[in-house]
């Protein structure tokens, strides 16, 4: 089969879309599929086997470590030599739109997929008016597709609740051997504490450090639980402010890290916290869950396709203003309560893998298709 993937967001970006799109790759291309990839300029020209077009782009005002890549006629001719079976477009925005438009006048099968809860972010940067606007475009151009892929229940029901058709379960998926309990480090501990003593309440957020992901939630955790460092490990547009915001607290700003240094961050770490209620799923709780580490999240979005409370984590309510606070509290203080936490939330992750991940969306690739020659035979 011959997949061309139109991304908004590629490497060397770092975050949950990116890494589900190249883990994607490689089991692809590993199966026998070939692969091109269309992302704004700044990724390798090779990734994993699949070629990699960078399409030039200017960073978003109000997000700029996000671009804005604007499809140009050698996107057209480089879609055309390779002859793709399908087009699957990522996060339909701007290149998306242009992928979209060049599947459709080519009468190529199409598969969209929805990763960021992009409706849900305008509220944190100030326009939840448009709110309704946003759904109607994103229901314009999902709905050109033959089939939208959706990464939890939850969004599988609300996109479906919008109008946007032909919606389905993307399964999660994380690397095991990758994120392992086995992988804490005295060393990575000391580096997430920074210059904070030790404690038993090493408190672990790792994301994008940006306003949809209302880290500042986490501030009041400081001053009520006894002991507690926080390690917030990534960066982006809203580091600054997060500074002044945590300033004079047991706080540690780490930034990006990777591979073998990120899952020894998870796995020595006494719990993993994350406060976003805008999640699609939360790559980044099966990772952690995957190394051991007890995890906090909020009752939203997809998470709860993740973890279930009291059995392999613990949630809470986000429209609670001490919910946050009591669910973390309620995790250290029960030691052996946090060490079963750990076994269950393994337990969860090890049944989700890549291999599978992609096995099951290569099946979904041969439905359209599937679906698309019984619609050609009809009409001849």
């Amino acid at each position: 089969m011959r997949i061309a993937f139109f991304t908004e967001t590629f490497l060397p970006k770092v975050d949950g879309i990116v890494t589900r799109l190249t883990r994607t790759v490689e089991h692809l291309v590993s199966g026998g599929d070939e692969v091109l990839v269309f992302c704004p300029e700044g990724a390798p020209s090779h990734f994993a086997g699949a070629r990699v077009i960078g399409v030039p782009a200017m960073p978003l005002p109000l997000y700029p470590e996000l671009k804005l890549a604007l499809p140009r006629p050698a996107v057209s001719d480089a879609l055309d030599s390779f002859g793709p079976d399908l087009v699957h477009v990522v996060n339909p925005a701007v290149l998306g739109l242009g992928g979209i438009w060049l599947a459709r006048s080519r009468d190529l099968p199409l598969v969209a997929s929805y990763h960021t809860h992009l409706p849900k972010y305008l509220e944190h940067y100030g326009m939840g008016m448009l709110e309704p606007l946003l759904w109607e475009l994103l229901k314009a151009a999902h709905n050109q597709a033959q089939l939208n892929l959706c990464t939890s229940t939850a969004m599988v029901e609300e996109l479906s609740e919008r109008g946007i058709q032909h919606t389905a379960l993307w399964q999660r998926g994380v690397d095991t051997d990758l994120f392992h309990p086995g992988q804490a480090r005295p060393e990575l501990r000391r580096r997430l504490l920074g210059d904070h003593g030790d404690s038993d309440s090493l408190l672990l957020y790792v994301g994008r450090l940006s306003a949809e992901k209302q880290i500042e939630r986490l501030r009041p955790l400081l001053d009520h639980l006894p002991g507690a460092r926080l390690a917030l490990v990534g960066d982006g547009p809203h580091r600054q402010q997060l500074e002044r915001a945590f300033a004079g607290t047991a706080t540690t700003f780490v930034g990006y890290l990777g591979g073998a240094d990120l899952a020894g961050a998870y796995a020595s770490a006494d719990a993993f916290l994350f406060p976003s209620s805008t999640e699609t799923l939360g790559l980044v709780l099966l990772e952690a869950m995957a190394a051991g580490c007890p995890v906090v999240a909020a009752r939203s979005g997809g998470i709860p396709d993740i973890v279930t409370d009291g059995v392999n984590g613990c949630l809470f309510d986000p429209a609670d203003p001490h919910g946050l606070l009591e669910a973390s509290r309620r995790l250290l203080a029960d030691r052996d309560g946090r060490d079963q936490l750990r076994l269950n939330a393994r337990a969860e992750a090890e049944r989700w893998g890549w291999a599978a991940a992609t096995q099951q969306l290569r099946g979904y690739y041969g439905d359209v298709l599937a679906g698309v020659r019984s619609r050609d035979l009809a009409l001849k």
